[in-house]
């Protein structure tokens, strides 16, 4: 190649870089973009020269342009088969966006591109610079369209799906090699193939909204019926709470009775009897707060059994705390469940511990859960049977911190992690 043509061959890989690079853009979002992306396309800038002065067989040269498209959408962080196959879409595009250009300038040119040869005629070069501009452009034309319909979803689909997915594709570059572009019948065809891949992104993204709304709400049903579980304690408690007054009335008329009856002894005996008994079926915490009470005893109980040391620092001003009875049982129900879950996984006993200070001021309420980790990194991700839903509990604690003003703060030292949130006292708060 004579160095005349240098400037045309580069201004073709930098108009293919930019073209590729607006595709994936407009299916992964530039959020997606990995550090250092430049040094894919100097990659890719390469080998594209190299592929452009190079003669090639049609199958090698489709997989060699699959490889240079693959190389860019590297540079995304996305899931694998994401990036493998909206490269093979975008081949696919290209493939019949360059069918439509050589129907188009056999019609106005009368070039015969199947006879053309870079070596020995000069003028092919200029026939092949046209085409791969005008397929350049078509392409721009199609990636605004599918700019438009793409919604760039990360939810992940079943592998059948993809496979599904990758069938109009594969079945639109089978029929492209069968077709002739000097006919005007293998134009249309092109045209309809362009119009089945373009749609096909709709119809996958569609499909993908309607798996993750099951999925997501799937999620929040298992949330609800988790919350509503940690609210049937608060319930369980109460219930405790008026059998406890109820027979304490029954012993209270034991104890008047011997009282008349001058039998100091035996009431004194049945006092000592009906408190040690009392003790053992109330609260082990008091504060006053039937929420709070309810789901820290139960987490004391919880840690009993697992082996975990629980100690409790407990200042409320009021046991009225103006924060809506659901909304602090999503709060303390996921903090000490994940602190739970987190002392469970440590191998060693005496390292399990978890420490819980709540403190209410006349404005605001403070809960702050300490516990250990078995490692000194913090996986957020939950570890519980059922992470998909489990993990969200974090979500739905910074959503009622946003519901109150307040905000929720995470820390990780020493394998320790620690959870705070701060709840502001509202006005008009429930």
């Amino acid at each position: 190649m004579s160095q005349t043509n240098f400037p045309i061959f580069f201004s073709m890989v930098v108009v293919m870089a930019v073209q590729i690079n607006f595709f994936f853009n407009s299916v992964f979002d530039k959020t997606t973009h990995k550090r250092n992306r430049f040094i894919y396309f100097l990659i890719f800038g390469l080998l594209d020269y190299l592929y452009l002065l190079t003669p090639l067989s049609p199958a090698l040269s489709s997989l060699v342009s699959l490889f240079l498209i693959f190389t860019i959408a590297l540079s995304y962080q996305v899931e694998f088969r994401m990036k493998l196959i909206f490269s093979m879409l975008y081949g696919v595009l290209m493939s019949i966006s360059n069918t439509i250009s050589l129907y188009i300038l056999y019609t106005l040119d009368h070039v015969e591109f199947d006879t053309l040869d870079l070596v020995t005629q000069p003028a092919a070069q200029t026939s092949y610079t046209k085409l791969i501009f005008l397929s350049c452009m078509i392409m721009f034309v199609v990636i605004q369209v599918i700019r438009l319909i793409a919604k760039r979803r990360s939810f992940s689909l079943p592998y059948r799906y993809y496979v599904l997915f990758l069938v109009i594709p594969l079945l639109s570059f089978y029929h492209l090699n069968i077709l002739t572009y000097k006919s005007f019948y293998s134009f249309l065809s092109a045209i309809g193939f362009l119009f089945l891949n373009v749609m096909i992104i709709y119809i996958f993204d569609t499909i993908m909204d309607k798996f993750q709304f099951m999925h997501e709400n799937a999620q929040l049903q298992q949330q609800m019926d988790y919350q509503d579980a940690n609210y049937e304690k608060v319930v369980h408690s109460f219930k405790s709470i008026k059998r406890i007054i109820h027979d304490t009335n029954q012993q209270f008329l034991y104890i008047e009775e011997c009282i008349k009856r001058n039998e100091p002894a035996a009431a004194v005996e049945h006092i000592k009897t009906t408190l040690n008994k009392v003790e053992g079926a109330y609260h082990r915490v008091n504060t006053g707060n039937l929420v709070i009470d309810a789901l820290v005893t139960n987490t004391l109980d919880i840690g009993q059994a697992n082996g975990i040391r629980i100690d409790t620092r407990l200042n409320l001003r009021s046991h009225e705390i103006p924060i809506d009875r659901y909304d602090l049982c999503v709060v303390m129900g996921n903090m000490l469940d994940n602190a739970i879950e987190a002392s469970k996984h440590i191998k060693i006993a005496e390292d399990r511990y978890i420490l819980i200070k709540i403190h209410a001021t006349e404005s605001a309420l403070l809960i702050h859960i300490l516990n250990h980790m078995e490692k000194e990194d913090a996986r957020l991700h939950s570890q519980k049977p059922n992470p998909e839903f489990h993990g969200i509990g974090l979500t739905n604690i910074a959503r009622i911190c946003d519901k109150y003003g307040g905000h929720m703060t995470l820390e990780t030292k020493h394998k320790q992690f620690n959870n705070m949130v701060l709840l502001p006292f509202l006005t008009n708060n429930p």
